[in-house]
């Protein structure tokens, strides 16, 4: 196994990485760190098949995903976002980053609770400017009910490279994984971070090569058109024994109704 002292757990976005700290008791803990942005073991998407992904854009370039929800609003990671819209669009209706529609943000929600340490609450929304006008390309995804069952084999899109130090993708990439059941993540994690019950797991536990890895946090983890993750954090990059994690969106429900009235 990899040492844990030369992994660093990382959140998956698109920034230029950041020195990492320590967390306390044990030494091993760290705080994570930002890489350029991958999925490991995707393959090319349409974005008809997935028409509620956006690319979550700041001074034009990409750096994160987001979700479309509604005609007005949208989902990501609460790291994903800083504190004025003024220079952050997303992008819909593409396959191709750069080619989209282009929606300004009129306003830009943290969850309150956010905790930047321990990456949990990870969870932010976005209100479009105007109005998004739907059609083949640019469709909202549904919300959960309840929690994504174990086992249930979803889907994670974004534009990352298909193997680790290789640029960002320029097509939709897609990823399949399985949920890893909270009790067997949390004891992956154990000593480098707490799973709570705002977060999912999802990987290939015995293998690896397969996960949203630094491809995109923000983005989404969907199963049967249901948007049951974000994309959070991880340690390394598919890593066997260590899965991604999502924020759970079920947990979230009544805020975002509370937000935004969906």
């Amino acid at each position: 196994m990899r040492s844990r002292m030369t992994t660093m757990m990382i959140m998956r976005r698109q920034r230029s990485p950041i020195v990492p700290t320590k967390r306390g008791s044990p030494a091993s803990w760290r705080k994570p760190r930002l890489l350029d942005g991958r999925i490991v073991g995707g393959v090319d998407a349409k974005i008809e098949d997935h028409p509620y992904q956006l690319s979550f854009q700041q001074y034009g370039q990409h750096f994160c995903g987001a979700a479309m929800i509604s005609s007005k609003w949208a989902i990501t990671a609460a790291h994903c976002i800083g504190s004025s819209t003024k220079y952050y669009r997303v992008s819909a209706g593409s396959s191709n980053k750069s080619n989209g529609t282009q929606y300004a943000i009129a306003s830009m929600i943290r969850h309150p609770k956010f905790d930047s340490y321990a990456i949990d609450f990870d969870l932010a929304l976005l209100e479009l400017d105007s109005d998004v006008e739907f059609h083949e390309t640019v469709q909202p995804v549904s919300l959960p009910d309840s929690e994504v069952e174990a086992g249930t084999i979803v889907n994670v899109t974004g534009w990352g490279a298909l193997r680790q130090g290789g640029s960002a993708a320029r097509s939709l990439q897609r990823v399949s994984v399985q949920i890893v059941p909270r009790d067997l993540c949390a004891k992956a994690y154990k000593e480098f971070n707490v799973i709570t019950q705002r977060m999912i797991c999802a990987g290939d536990m015995a293998e690896g090569g397969k996960d949203s890895c630094q491809g995109d946090s923000g983005g989404p983890l969907v199963a049967d058109g249901i948007l049951y993750g974000i994309v959070s954090w991880g340690y390394g990059c598919a890593k066997p024994g260590f899965p991604g994690v999502y924020t759970n969106v079920a947990d979230f429900r009544e805020w975002i109704r509370g937000e935004t009235g969906i």
